[in-house]
């Protein structure tokens, strides 16, 4: 009797190729499954929340949460000035960023390097929450929409991000420009720019969550003008009357407590799908160049 033996260079790309496919679908299972527990746990009534066991589908199925989170009508104001805030300071900060990188990526340019190095340093030191504060009373900007915009214009790690990227495009093209009559500002809108956008994209989605996420500047500085409330600002303070409701309950009988069952948990996990669905929505417009434009740009020199 002949035992068949399969040939190794037959069979080591069928395991490898086996092993890859089930460790990717591990991958995608453990990374989906926190938002599918959380969307989950966002639609479960809020008492049967407290019990646990929710995975992947709603034990007992209620909007009574996301109601919560909407209710009162200022939501969809704190959502349009979350949006404004978060679609300007993009804007700008990419724009402006990238227009101070350029320079810096010139060789010619004598003093790139103390100037690099003032930025730079901002990232390690800065003057604390009191001088800051008292800085945008100064510049009065306290209960002002441009308190959102202007402290975060230039971003010192995505200057140095885009400057990256830039010195690694060809030097003939400016060269090139230069000798037909081009100034720095037409070789920048017209050369530079368009060619940056893998890493544009990059920054961008950084600034963006960031911009999109922050409440605590709110709390700060525009918290006595509800006009100005952003969206992660509401959703906060809706989470803080939860948790204060929540406690006032604790001596109270499970019939009493039926009347207001919008709990902590289960209102964290709404708040939690309402902020982060805009960004997901984004995302997948900006993917395509993240991967990219950070691995090129991310080497510092």
């Amino acid at each position: 009797m002949k035992i068949k033996i399969f040939p190794t260079h037959k069979v080591e790309p069928v395991l490898f190729y086996t092993f890859n496919t089930a460790f990717m679908i591990f991958l995608v299972a453990a990374t989906l499954y926190p938002f599918l527990n959380t969307l989950a746990v966002s639609l479960n009534e809020g008492l049967d929340t407290v019990r646990g066991g929710i995975f992947l589908w709603p034990r007992k199925f209620s909007f009574q949460n996301y109601i919560a989170v909407f209710e009162g009508g200022l939501i969809v104001n704190a959502f349009l000035i979350s949006v404004s805030r978060t679609v300007l300071t993009t804007v700008l900060n990419v724009f402006l960023t990238t227009m101070l990188a350029y320079p810096l990526s010139r060789s010619e340019y004598v003093f790139r390097k103390p100037i690099t190095t003032i930025f730079v340093l901002t990232m390690y030191f800065n003057a604390g929450l009191f001088p800051v504060y008292f800085l945008i009373k100064g510049l009065g900007l306290r209960n002002n929409f441009l308190v959102y915009v202007v402290p975060y214009l230039i971003s010192a790690f995505n200057m140095i991000v885009v400057r990256t990227y830039i010195r690694t495009l060809p030097e003939s093209m400016i060269e090139s420009a230069k000798m037909d009559g081009a100034g720095d500002f037409r070789i920048f809108l017209q050369i530079i720019f368009p060619l940056c956008k893998p890493v544009l994209a990059t920054i961008a989605l950084f600034v963006a969550v960031g911009a999109w996420n922050t409440w605590f500047d709110t709390y700060l500085y525009a918290s006595s003008r509800q006009s100005l409330s952003t969206l992660q600002f509401e959703l906060m303070k809706r989470l803080s009357t939860a948790v204060s409701s929540m406690n006032m309950q604790q001596g109270l009988n499970p019939t009493q407590m039926i009347k207001n069952y919008i709990t902590p948990v289960s209102l964290r996990a709404a708040i939690t799908i309402v902020a982060s669905v805009p960004i997901l929505l984004v995302y997948p417009f900006l993917q395509r160049h993240f991967i990219m434009g950070l691995s090129v740009g991310s080497v510092k020199e």
